[in-house]
């Protein structure tokens, strides 16, 4: 079992940058494959961003490439998500996500462990 806890969330100005934590109970961590997702109210949740377990590969969603950024340490079972040029539409409670390794697994029913999320809010 892998118990996550996110942090970080809060609220920012459009144009500003937020770096979300996400901290694993487990010290084996380092071997699943790593994601993050959101979910707007009364919405689906959605993939942002996901790491390999070695964090050599990552994969963005269209929507944040080039703003957003996921590394991990796995010295600290932590991965982060680096939140830069928010937009107002970024507004959602974001999730940390895990799984055995498989690279490019982007549906929500792919992964088995979840944290309970952080509110990001971002104002215009």
């Amino acid at each position: 079992q892998v118990q996550l806890v996110e942090s970080g969330g809060g609220f920012v100005q459009a144009g500003g940058s937020l770096r979300l934590s996400c901290a694993a109970s487990r010290r084996s961590v380092s071997i699943y494959s790593m994601a993050w997702f959101r979910q707007p109210p009364g919405k689906e949740r959605e993939f942002v961003v996901g790491i390999s377990w070695g964090g050599v590969s990552t994969y963005y969603a269209d929507s944040v490439k080039g703003r957003f950024t996921i590394s991990r340490d796995n010295a600290k079972n932590t991965v982060y998500l680096q939140m830069n040029s928010l937009k107002p539409e970024d507004t959602d409670v974001y999730y940390c996500a895990a799984r055995t390794p498989l690279v490019g697994a982007t549906r929500v029913v792919e992964y088995d462990y979840w944290g309970q999320g952080t509110q990001v809010t971002g104002s215009s």
